[in-house]
């Protein structure tokens, strides 16, 4: 009988031990996943608001129809949209910015 409880006291620590490093690795991993997703959003940011004022710049008088700041401009809208393939990304950040925008407890808070 002994030998059987130190056997399974053998197969539970390590059983133990390997739970508890699979967690630190599986938290560790979505840490860094997050740390991610949050620049990935901020550059998305960062490239739709240059995108936004080339366009607006573009939209202007002295420099509508010209050439270089149309090709300029394609080429801000097809690098935002070869971002949008990183969607899956960044959108964990924007669900969790738009869940503080929208969370009541937070407009009670502030009121």
């Amino acid at each position: 009988m002994t030998n059987l409880e130190t056997i399974i006291s053998i197969i539970l620590t390590l059983s133990l031990v390997l739970n508890v490093g699979l967690g630190l690795y599986v938290r560790t991993a979505i840490v860094k996943l997050l740390s991610i997703s949050e620049e990935m959003y901020d550059f998305k940011e960062m490239v739709d608001s240059f995108a936004t004022h080339l366009e607006r710049v573009y939209e202007l008088d002295m420099f509508y129809g010209d050439e270089t700041l149309g090709g300029l401009m394609e080429h801000a809208r097809s690098f935002n949209e070869q971002l949008e393939t990183f969607e899956y990304i960044y959108g964990l950040i924007e669900e969790d910015a738009e869940n503080e925008n929208t969370d009541p407890d937070a407009e009670e808070e502030t009121s």
